[in-house]
């Protein structure tokens, strides 16, 4: 296992020299199949791996960190360092991050990664990375914690996230009841918004939003 997080490191933090490579790999196995065979058939599994080398580009990242979910073990991460590079992406500035990793065992792993080559777990569109000096959940596999993906909804700041993210629908709700109190409609949607929230969050959100959204929905028990 960690021969293959060492093999997916390198796809993922090397892209562009991952490339080449792939291609050069295609040729010399079809070499050896069409010989082993008889056939030039084989040649034609060439194309597959150019292909692949170009997919690989823009979806290393996401293979690492679905490996690395799926077979790490738990450990923390703070980014003590963030540096913004003359490189773009999606006319974004790719930034440059120093990380320190401490293991299940207890050490420290001085690494380095970018926002290219940033694994994150769950897998989304946006690259949405820690705070510098917060603290926050990773995976790896063990015997080479420098290839890491980060837990977001298990840190701290993708917690932080999704209760923003949930808190939408319920301000939602919110402004039309008071655009419309008599709206029946509308004041079964705010019931609902605030119960989901409150039965999602109540064990992880801000005690004092919690008996807000409480104090809110105890007035709403009697219309609609």
């Amino acid at each position: 296992m960690v021969l293959l997080s060492k093999i997916s490191y390198f796809l993922t933090y090397h892209p562009f020299w991952s490339w080449p490579l792939i291609v050069a790999a295609g040729v010399l196995l079809t070499h050896i199949l069409a010989r082993w065979s008889g056939s030039r058939r084989w040649h034609a599994l060439i194309l597959l791996f150019f292909i692949y080398g170009q997919i690989n580009l823009f979806t290393a990242h996401i293979f690492n960190a679905l490996l690395l979910e799926a077979f790490g073990v738990d450990g923390t991460a703070v980014i003590t360092q963030s540096e913004e590079t003359s490189s773009t992406l999606n006319d974004q500035s790719i930034w440059a991050y120093d990380a320190v990793i401490r293991t299940a065992d207890g050490r420290d792993v001085v690494t380095r990664f970018d926002t290219m080559s940033a694994s994150i777990y769950p897998i989304t569109n946006t690259i949405f990375i820690p705070p510098q000096g917060e603290r926050f959940a990773v995976r790896y596999i063990p015997g080479f914690p420098r290839n890491f993906v980060i837990m977001r909804d298990l840190s701290p700041y993708g917690k932080s996230y999704l209760i923003d993210e949930d808190r939408r629908p319920v301000e939602k709700a919110a402004a039309q009841f008071a655009a419309s109190p008599d709206n029946r409609a509308f004041v079964a949607e705010y019931r609902d918004a605030l119960m989901t929230f409150i039965d999602r969050h109540r064990g992880d959100a801000d005690p004092a939003l919690i008996r807000n959204y409480r104090a809110q929905l105890d007035a709403l028990q009697g219309p609609g």
